[in-house]
């Protein structure tokens, strides 16, 4: 029910593709969704936890913090227990890029021009080299080289771009080209303008991100406002939405954001109006239910939820599975955009999400199942 219209077509930029583990990034492939662990890494157990929910959120690739010996001492375990590709964050300590390469991490995000010498560059590239590492390239607005703030008086968007131009020559000097290159700030004008600089200016793969966004709503907001503006634009080829909330959270925004552009098409996409008087069931609450109860579901699908019979039909026609308020406590069900029958306001919660798992099973199973027997297996 989702059918592609020209205006609604974006055409991403081209780039290169790198591999980070098992994950395509850049040159076409689909947009990968990245969240960063907050557990102690050095806790295996812990964040093994956690990254198995960021799992089941959906995430493509996570990052883990590796500043002490204790944490790249327990990402050999960390690598073996995750589904997912591990990106290894490194700051400053060149050895532990070493040895979180040898323990098996994907990628290394690190920024060469931090760690020291030629000569320590040149060994951190063997090693990613060794072991199949990509490297991400991770220029911050408010870590910004002290050369480049006395160049340009601040950060902007002229000195974020330099600065990861000088970090790409390290590689590059080193005859190293997997990489990807984040050019990330809080201040959403600066970040958004500092990407489209890069994108005009390198041919590697571009990391997505605005840095320090801030909590689940509003944070959410900035990153829905700097990163959507750049993948409209066509823009970008994995992204973080670094919030301060749990990192299934992240992962569970990041998909929202690119399902609002069509750009990734996992589970269940929600149309439901804000409510009003003239509604006939509680819809905030049902869509809070609904939204909560249908985490698992994975199979791509639209599903509305509208509170009356003013705009209900319309925009339950364009959905795979629609409920629209009604009178007396019943409700109309529309499936593949047509109405098909009616339900109770006390049966409605778990009706529709019967028929959301029947139909996804259906599409998984690759079968076309009958109206009479998707609304039998909903009863």
């Amino acid at each position: 029910m989702n059918e592609i219209r020209p205006w609604r077509t974006i055409e991403r930029r081209e780039c290169r593709q790198i591999m980070v583990g098992k994950v395509p990034v850049g040159g076409g492939a689909p947009i990968s969704v990245q969240t960063m662990t907050n557990t102690l890494t050095s806790d295996a157990k812990a964040t093994i936890d956690q990254i198995r929910r960021c799992e089941d959120a959906g995430a493509d690739i996570v990052r883990v913090s590796c500043p002490d010996v204790e944490s790249t001492a327990a990402l050999k375990e960390i690598v073996r227990a995750a589904s997912v590709p591990i990106v290894a964050d490194i700051h400053f300590h060149y050895k532990r890029a070493l040895e979180a390469a040898d323990a098996g991490a994907a990628c290394l995000r690190i920024n060469p021009g931090n760690i020291g010498s030629s000569e320590r560059v040149a060994e951190v590239v063997r090693a990613a080299k060794a072991n199949g590492c990509a490297i991400r390239i991770g220029v911050n607005a408010g870590s910004l080289e002290k050369d480049l703030l006395e160049k340009y008086a601040e950060p902007c968007p002229e000195a974020l771009v330099e600065s990861a131009l000088d970090h790409i020559k390290l590689l590059q000097d080193h005859d190293f080209h997997e990489y990807k290159v984040a050019v990330k700030a809080s201040d959403v004008f600066l970040a958004v303008a500092a990407y489209m600089q890069l994108a005009e200016t390198v041919d590697c793969p571009l990391h997505l991100g605005i840095t320090e966004a801030g909590g689940l709503i509003g944070g959410t907001v900035k990153s829905a406002i700097g990163m959507g503006n750049l993948l409209w634009a066509g823009i970008g080829d994995t992204i973080r939405v670094s919030l301060s909330a749990e990192p299934e959270e992240e992962v569970r925004v990041g998909y929202e954001l690119l399902k609002s552009l069509g750009l990734r098409t996992r589970g269940v996409r929600v149309v439901s109006c804000p409510s009003c008087a003239r509604q006939g069931f509680d819809v905030i609450r049902t869509v809070q239910a609904l939204e909560d109860r249908l985490q698992h579901i994975k199979t791509p699908m639209s599903v509305s939820v509208l509170g009356c019979v003013v705009n209900g039909p319309g925009e339950a026609r364009e959905t795979d599975i629609g409920i629209t308020g009604g009178g007396a406590g019943k409700h109309m069900v529309f499936l593949s955009g047509v109405t098909d029958h009616h339900v109770e306001s006390e049966r409605m919660l778990d009706h529709i999400v019967s028929l959301v798992e029947a139909k996804a099973a259906e599409i998984e199973a690759g079968t076309s199942v009958s109206m009479d027997t998707l609304h039998g297996k909903a009863a």
